[in-house]
């Protein structure tokens, strides 16, 4: 497994990628917006190729401790085959294709609940 991103909930994602890439040095690399069309994401990468996946929700404009960051996502070659054999501590979402991000995914949870991303590359 590779840690690929993390994700933080923000109230402006043109405000955070303006801070990120001015103030901080990252590139901004990528985007989607989610199918209900409420969620917008981007994406702004370090050196090291690691992302923060910065996602904006229509109505949602401030967070506290616990709601600020949503989750962290590892690169696996197969998600069907890594949510099978992962021992999980709940199901938060099964696998599923998900175009629009141009990946395979699912999510799960540790066992102090953080939600964890298994991410299959679609191409």
């Amino acid at each position: 497994m590779e840690l690929i991103h993390v994700n933080l909930n923000v109230a402006n994602v043109d405000r955070a990628v303006k801070f990120y890439t001015e103030q901080l040095g990252f590139e901004e690399t990528w985007g989607f917006e989610a199918s209900d069309g409420q969620t917008v994401h981007r994406y702004v990468a370090a050196d090291n190729g690691i992302e923060i996946q910065l996602s904006e929700t229509q109505g949602e404009t401030s967070f506290e401790e616990g709601t600020a960051w949503d989750h962290v996502a590892f690169l696996v070659d197969d998600v069907d085959a890594a949510f099978e054999s992962i021992e999980n501590h709940g199901v938060v979402k099964e696998p599923a294709d998900q175009p629009e991000a141009g990946a395979r995914t699912a999510f799960i949870r540790d066992p102090d609940g953080h939600k964890i991303e298994l991410v299959e590359s679609l191409d």
